[in-house]
């Protein structure tokens, strides 16, 4: 007996909408394998569940943060239960000096916007 997919399951063009990512980012992420989708339907198309969008929602977030493709597929794989105490640490630390260099540039795009805004 063939399991039917369709139950439960969304279609791509509703995953980019629920995670505010392009269908070709989506497809990107299947073509390299970091986020496949859990099925296909019988026309071939694409099946995602909730599960598959938590996945992509998180590489919605660490991909601004300068990871690789490679070290994305580590972090989801430590987030998913998989990693070590000295890979959480490895990762957590990578990720909080990437956001103090983000906050730093918004400091600085706000600096000049203040400046443009007083001419």
């Amino acid at each position: 007996m063939v399991e039917d997919m369709s139950v439960g399951t969304m279609q791509i063009g509703e995953v980019a909408k629920l995670t505010q990512l392009s269908i070709r980012t989506i497809r990107h992420y299947d073509q390299v394998g970091l986020v496949p989708p859990s099925g296909r339907s019988e026309g071939g198309f694409r099946l995602y569940t909730e599960e598959d969008v938590t996945r992509l929602n998180h590489v919605r977030r660490i991909t601004p943060l300068g990871f690789s493709l490679d070290e994305t597929a580590e972090i989801l794989r430590v987030i998913e239960g998989e990693g070590d105490e000295a890979e959480v640490e490895n990762f957590l630390s990578r990720a909080r000096v990437s956001r103090e260099k983000m906050a730093r540039k918004l400091r600085q795009a706000d600096e000049l916007i203040e400046i443009l805004e007083q001419l």
